[in-house]
C-alpha cells in the first residue's frame, strides 16, 4: 500500500513531495512543487471550503487531523484518499503542514487485517510467535505462552533457545538460525523438547518458521506457528510399534521352519530377534534323563543351548555362547516360565542372579554384557516341554512391554512347534538311517580279480534318507557280481523296500543266475512287495575269460575306465525299472583288461537341483579320466567334487579295478 507524504506552505503551495505522493497521485514533483495544492483536490467543497485550504486549517488549528477526502489522480480519476495533517516547523520558522495521504481501500484493508491478526493472536489455539533477527521474542499469543508454561511477558525480549529444551546437539536452533539468516522455510517438522515451565513432560510439536524479512518494509526476523501434537504422535508411536510388532512376527513366521533341523531352526529364531526385537538371544532344548520324563518344578533342570546370538560389543558374545549346557535350580525364573507355560520379564538384579544364575563367573559377565532385562519364553508344543528361549536388553532400549511379551509369546509358541516337528522328524530320520545302515554291507568282497572302493553317504539332515544301495558278491569259480540299486522315495518305507530287494539280489546272484534273469526275478519280488518302482544294475564279471555282462533295469549306465585313462559308457541295454513287469531284460557283454575299472552309481551323485544330470555326469567322466591316485583316492576325489556340502539326496559309488593274472601269476 502506497503511503504520501507531502508538505503544504504557508501559501498553500507544495513545498515538499515525497516518492509515496509520486505513486499514489501520479504527479512528478517538478510538476506540483510550488503550485496550490488545490491542484490535488476536485473542485467540491470541504465544509464550505476547497479540500485543500480545509486540510491546512484543521493542522494548524487541530494540531492534528484526519480525514477522507475525494482526490484527483494525475489521469483525471477521482478515488477516496485519507489524509493525516499535523503542522511542522520549517526553514526560518515557518509552518509547515506536513500530509500523509493512502488510499481509503488500503486503509479498509490493513485495519481488517490488523482485526483479524488481533483476534488470532487473542484467540487461536495455535502457538503464534515473532522473533527478532537475534531469535528474541518480539511477540507470541497466549497459546504458546501456556504450551511453555511461563507468561507471555516473562517471554519478551529473551531467546527461543531458553523456553525449549531440546536433546538433539542443537539442531533445532541451527534450524531456526537458517530461517533467519538463509530465508528458509520450515513447514512441520516435529521437534520433542521440555519447557522450563512444564519440566516433567515431555512435548512433540510441529512447527512451521518463515522469514518476516521477506515483507516489503516489514522488520527483519522469523515469525511462526507451534502446534502440540504429543497426543496425536503417542497414538501414531503406538501404532506404528504395533506395526513393527506384526512385520516382526511376519518375517519370523517366514524365517522360522524353513527346514527339519532343530539346530538349524533354533539359529533361525535367533537371527529373526536380534537386533529387530533385542539385543541378544539363546535358545535351548531341555536334555531329558528318559525320553518320558515330564518337567517337574521341584526338580533341576537341564538345558543344552543350541543357537545364540547378540549384536552386543564383548562380553556380550561370551555370555550368551559361551556355555552348551546349563543347570538351573528349582525356583528359577525359567522353572516359573515352563511352569505357567507363558513368558516372563525379568529385571537383571540380584535377585535374578540368585535364583537362577548359579555360577559366580557367569553372572559377573551378565552384569558386564549390559544387559538390563530378560524376557523368558517357554517352548512348548502338543503339551512336550522343548526348552525355552530368552531375549535381552540393554539399557538403551525400553523395557520390555506386555505387548513384546505377547509378540515374545507367539514367536515362542511357533518355533516350539517347528522345533517339535524337527525333533520327530530327526528320530524318524534316525530309525531309517540305522535301518538302512544295518541293511547295506558292512564289507564288501573284494578278490584277486578285482579290487572295489565303495562309498555311501546319505543325504543331508534337511532330507530323509533315500533307498540307494550296492553290494558285491562273491561267486563260484572266481566270478564277481557288482549290484547297485535305487528305490524311489524316502524314509522308512524306502530303507525297507532297499533291504528286501538287495538280500533278494544277493541270494539270486549266488543261484549263479545270469544279470538278465536276475532282474527278471527281482522284478517279480518288486510286484509282489508292492515297490512300484526302482532301478537297478546288474555286472557280473568272469576272471577266466575277462568277460563281463551286464544287464540294467532302468539304471544309470555304468562307466568303464580304461586303462590308458579313456572312459565310456555302456548304455546298450538300459531297461524298465523294476516293479513295472512284462518286459524282458537284455544283456551286453564287455572285454576287460588289466588296470581297467568300472563305476556303478547312483543318481545322487550326478544329479542336484540347479544342476542338469548330463553336466553331473560330464563331470564324473573328467574326474575318473584324470584319476591318478589309489582307488580310495579316487572315490574320495569324486565325492569331494561332484556333492555340494549339504546333498538333497543319498549317494553311491563303487569303483572296482580289474586285475589279470598270465602265465605264472604274472599279471597280463
Amino acid at each position: 500500500m502506497a503511503v504520501a507524504v507531502l508538505g503544504i506552505d504557508e501559501d498553500g503551495r507544495i513545498c515538499y513531495w515525497g516518492p509515496g505522493a509520486r505513486r499514489l497521485f501520479g504527479h512528478e514533483a517538478a510538476d506540483v512543487l510550488s503550485r496550490p495544492a488545490a491542484v490535488l483536490f476536485p473542485a467540491a467543497p470541504l465544509d464550505g471550503a476547497g479540500a485543500a485550504e480545509r486540510l491546512a486549517e484543521r493542522g494548524r488549528t487541530l494540531g492534528y487531523w484526519r480525514a477522507r477526502v475525494p482526490t484527483l489522480h494525475r489521469d483525471g480519476r477521482v478515488f477516496d484518499c485519507g489524509f493525516r495533517v499535523f503542522p511542522v516547523t520549517g526553514a526560518e520558522g515557518r509552518s509547515v503542514i506536513l500530509g500523509l495521504a493512502s488510499e481509503s481501500a488500503g486503509l479498509d484493508r490493513v485495519k481488517t487485517n490488523l482485526a483479524f491478526l488481533d483476534a488470532l493472536f487473542a484467540t487461536c489455539p495455535i502457538g503464534l510467535v515473532m522473533l527478532d533477527e537475534n531469535l528474541r521474542y518480539v511477540h507470541l499469543n497466549q497459546a504458546l505462552a501456556d504450551m511453555d508454561g511461563v507468561p507471555i511477558e516473562d517471554h519478551i525480549g529473551r531467546t527461543m533457545a531458553e523456553f525449549m529444551i531440546t536433546s538433539d546437539g542443537g539442531e533445532y536452533q541451527r534450524m531456526l538460525r537458517a530461517v533467519a539468516d538463509e530465508g528458509r522455510t520450515v513447514v512441520s517438522t516435529l521437534v520433542v523438547l521440555r519447557t522450563p515451565g512444564r519440566p516433567d513432560r515431555e512435548q512433540v510439536r510441529s512447527v512451521s518458521f518463515f522469514p518476516l524479512s521477506q515483507a516489503v518494509g516489514s522488520r527483519a526476523g522469523v515469525g511462526g506457528l507451534l502446534v502440540d501434537v504429543t497426543d496425536r504422535e503417542q497414538a501414531l508411536v503406538e501404532a506404528a510399534a504395533g506395526r513393527q510388532r506384526l512385520a516382526l512376527l511376519d518375517r519370523a513366521a517366514a524365517r522360522i521352519g524353513t527346514t527339519l533341523d532343530v539346530d538349524v531352526t533354533a539359529r533361525e529364531l535367533v537371527d529373526a530377534v536380534v537386533p529387530d526385537f533385542c539385543d541378544a538371544s539363546v535358545v535351548e532344548v531341555v536334555e531329558w534323563k528318559d525320553e518320558r520324563e515330564v518337567f517337574d518344578p521341584e526338580s533341576v533342570l537341564l538345558t543344552r543351548r543350541i543357537a545364540a546370538g547378540t549384536c552386543l560389543p564383548p562380553p556380550a558374545p561370551e555370555l550368551v555362547g559361551g556355555l552348551e549346557r546349563v543347570t538351573y535350580p528349582p525356583g528359577s525364573s525359567i522353572h516359573q516360565a515352563l511352569t505357567t507355560g507363558r513368558p516372563v520379564c525379568v529385571p537383571v538384579n540380584s535377585d535374578f542372579m540368585t535364583s537362577t544364575v548359579i555360577h559366580q563367573a557367569r553372572a559377573q559377565l551378565l552384569i558386564d554384557s549390559g544387559l538390563t532385562s530378560l524376557l523368558i519364553a517357554p517352548l512348548i508344543a502338543r503339551g512336550t516341554v522343548q526348552g525355552i528361549t530368552m531375549f535381552g536388553r540393554s539399557g538403551g532400549r525400553p523395557d520390555f512391554t506386555e505387548e513384546d511379551l505377547s509378540l515374545a509369546g507367539e514367536i515362542a509358541s511357533r518355533a516350539a512347534l517347528y522345533l517339535d516337528n524337527a525333533r520327530l522328524y530327526s528320530r524318524v530320520q534316525d530309525i531309517a538311517l540305522t535301518l538302512q545302515r544295518a541293511l547295506l554291507p558292512t564289507a564288501v568282497a573284494s578278490g584277486p580279480s578285482v579290487r572295489v572302493a565303495h562309498r555311501y553317504l546319505p543325504g543331508s539332515q534337511a532330507t530323509e534318507v533315500g533307498g540307494d544301495w550296492y553290494d558285491v558278491i562273491d561267486l563260484p569259480g572266481g566270478r564277481v557280481a557288482l549290484v547297485v540299486g535305487d528305490v524311489m522315495g524316502h524314509g522308512v518305507p524306502a530303507a525297507a523296500a532297499m533291504g528286501r530287494l538287495r538280500i533278494t539280489a544277493k541270494a539270486l546272484a549266488r543261484q549263479n543266475l545270469a544279470p538278465d534273469s536276475l532282474l527278471e526275478e527281482l522284478d517279480v519280488c518288486a510286484q509282489d512287495a508292492g515297490i512300484a518302482y526302482a532301478t537297478c544294475l546288474c555286472i557280473r564279471y568272469d576272471p577266466t575269460t575277462g568277460l563281463a555282462r551286464i544287464a540294467n533295469a532302468g539304471h544309470l549306465p555304468p562307466l568303464l575306465r580304461r586303462a590308458n585313462g579313456t572312459v565310456e559308457s555302456i548304455d546298450e541295454v538300459l531297461g524298465v525299472p523294476l516293479g513295472v513287469g512284462g518286459v524282458p531284460f537284455r544283456t551286453t557283454e564287455v572285454e576287460l583288461h588289466d588296470g581297467d575299472t568300472l563305476a556303478l552309481y547312483t543318481d545322487g551323485l550326478v544329479e542336484a537341483r540347479g544342476v542338469d544330470i548330463d553336466e553331473g555326469m560330464a563331470a564324473l567322466r573328467s574326474r575318473l579320466e584324470g584319476a591318478t591316485g589309489t582307488l580310495e583316492e579316487t572315490a574320495d576325489g569324486v565325492l569331494a567334487q561332484l556333492l555340494p556340502e549339504a546333498p538333497t539326496d543319498d549317494a553311491v559309488i563303487v569303483l572296482a579295478r580289474i586285475r589279470r593274472e598270465g602265465p605264472g601269476g604274472a599279471p597280463a
